[in-house]
């Protein structure tokens, strides 16, 4: 079909909004549209482009209604699902990905430099949330017993935060230097003076490729992102992903559990420097995208990053997604919409490098203007589309969008 088409599916509701994308050629053109159970068919200007569904995705062709034609997008209808496609896979977390005696390599996601080599670690522990010393003020009547502690992992301990993971660098034989390290020789950051006065000093990034990949929280204690950061099995081998389709993939994993143990959907986007780049509220978990791939929009747009639809070739792509809606907040955009998240408790803080939510926000722009246009905005915010299995799409001032993984 000349103008491809995208199909929305919701798994709670079992309904689909299926849009017909107008031809660039000739956007009046007359369209014929037939829907069946496994299959759609538009017939336009004597062609005939026929295009089957995806396995599990069956409608009821007799629920079609709200046929219209929006400038710009092309057709709208809406049609229930005679049966609901199967439930997405569950987001793989690193909680689940990490297993005690077991031996891990831990790799550049960028260029696959080996970061940390064959560590076993005894204990896998979750980090309480990072204001829970505050709550301890609020709610204990005498002085708080944690006042001078601070939690650090020994050094069979990997440490579970909600964006990152902390680990005990004082016996590791390879740890990505500091900015202020000009050799290229194997460093301990346990090593005596080392020098963590500055902010800058405690970056921690990658000899191969000189990507920022955690920070250095203390003298012997490391802290990695989960967006820089891939980790394997030792008996396994390096297996590369591509950029957009990693940090989508974590952030909308990141995402999902947040708001499934904390009831929270509304998020800030932070970086390493404090500054806020991005607001998202999420909107919902259980979306299906199905879209044309011939002459598809977005296709375009992410070859960009590398990013596959479908570990297969074929006419249509789909993926599970999370709808958020987001507002970029660089270059003092919406200021009063951060003040504003910034004192809510209701807000849940993501921390990334700074360059990290610089690529998440032009991923988020690119796969929102991706979407047809009247689906690009929810009131002031932008719309996105985030796939689960590896992947990140959006749009703008609190206007929607969506993500998760196949």
């Amino acid at each position: 079909m000349a103008g491809g088409f995208l199909m929305e599916i919701r798994r709670g509701t079992q309904s689909a909004l299926l849009v017909i994308r107008a031809s660039a050629e000739d956007p009046g053109t007359p369209v014929e549209v037939s829907v069946s159970a496994d299959s759609l068919e538009v017939r336009s200007s004597g062609s005939c482009a026929p295009a089957a569904l995806p396995a599990g995705v069956r409608l009821a062709p007799s629920s079609c209604r709200g046929l219209r034609r929006l400038p710009g997008d092309g057709l709208h209808l809406r049609v229930r699902l005679r049966r609901p496609p199967p439930p997405a896979d569950l987001a793989f977390t690193l909680r689940e990905s990490l297993k005690p005696h077991k031996k891990y390599v831990f790799y550049c996601q960028s260029c696959g430099d080996i970061i940390v080599k064959d560590r076993k670690f005894l204990r896998v522990l979750p980090l309480p949330s990072e204001n829970w010393n505050d709550l301890v003020e609020e709610w204990c009547c005498h002085p708080n017993p944690f006042a001078r502690s601070t939690l650090r992992p020994q050094h069979d301990d990997c440490f579970l935060g909600d964006t990152f993971f902390m680990l005990n660098s004082g016996n590791e034989s390879h740890v990505p230097e500091s900015l202020t390290c000009c050799s290229e020789t194997g460093h301990h950051a346990s090593q005596s003076g080392f020098n963590l006065k500055s902010k800058e000093n405690t970056r921690v990034i990658c000899k191969r490729c000189k990507k920022m990949l955690g920070e250095t929280i203390s003298s012997d204690t490391i802290k990695y992102y989960v967006t820089e950061v891939i980790i394997q099995p030792s008996e396994g081998s390096f297996s590369p992903i591509p950029r957009s389709q990693f940090v989508q993939s974590m952030v909308a994993q990141c995402l999902l559990e947040l708001s499934s143990a904390k009831s929270t959907f509304r998020f800030t986007v932070k970086g390493d420097n404090g500054k806020t780049y991005i607001l998202i509220w999420l909107l919902n978990s259980d979306t299906l995208l199905v879209e044309s791939l011939g002459s598809s929009s977005s296709l375009s747009v992410l070859t960009l990053f590398g990013d596959i639809f479908m570990p297969s070739s074929g006419p249509v792509g789909t993926w599970n997604a999370v709808k958020v809606l987001y507002q970029p907040c660089i270059k003092c955009r919406n200021k009063d919409f951060a003040d504003a998240w910034e004192n809510d408790m209701g807000v849940h803080p993501l921390k990334f490098p700074s360059e990290t939510c610089l690529e998440l926000l032009l991923m988020l722009g690119l796969s929102t203007a991706s979407l047809p246009p009247s689906l690009r905005c929810m009131n002031s915010f932008q719309m996105h589309d985030i796939e689960r299995r590896l992947r990140l799409r959006t749009s703008e001032p609190f206007q929607n969008f969506i993500s998760n993984s196949s």
